[in-house]
């Protein structure tokens, strides 16, 4: 039985499309420490998906990344990872996501190299 969130997600032609059906729910109060600088009662995957996701693989705890495998799959979140080049994550996190999720080596060691390169670039530009 898949959980209502994974239900939103489906693989379909390799691209991640909604039923846009559930996700006006609000996310587990747990998740609240995540978004510290917005306003969480208004967070809802149908209005922000790839913001709650993003920052939850960049800031989230084990608990909070167990509950989005939990309810996205892991086959979505891989695509989601594919499609957005990494999201923005850092190398460590990057290679970790590798491993758990089986994506590419040779595509994760683009992102990372372009992660290192922009955290360089960002602090010549300073």
């Amino acid at each position: 039985m898949l959980s209502p969130l994974s239900e939103w997600f489906h693989l379909r032609k390799g691209l991640i499309w909604s039923t846009l059906y559930f996700m006006n729910a609000t996310l587990p109060a747990f998740l609240k420490v995540f978004f510290w600088d917005c306003d969480f009662s208004a967070l809802t995957f149908s209005e922000q998906p790839d913001f709650i996701i993003r920052r939850l693989l960049q800031t989230g705890s084990w608990e909070a990344i167990r509950w989005l495998r939990a309810e996205l799959g892991d086959a979505a979140l891989r695509q989601w990872l594919e499609q957005h080049n990494g999201a923005g994550l850092q190398p460590r996190q990057l290679r970790l996501w590798e491993v758990v999720l089986d994506l590419p080596h040779d595509r994760v060691s683009h992102w990372v190299r372009t992660a290192a390169s922009q955290s360089w670039e960002g602090r010549l530009a300073r």
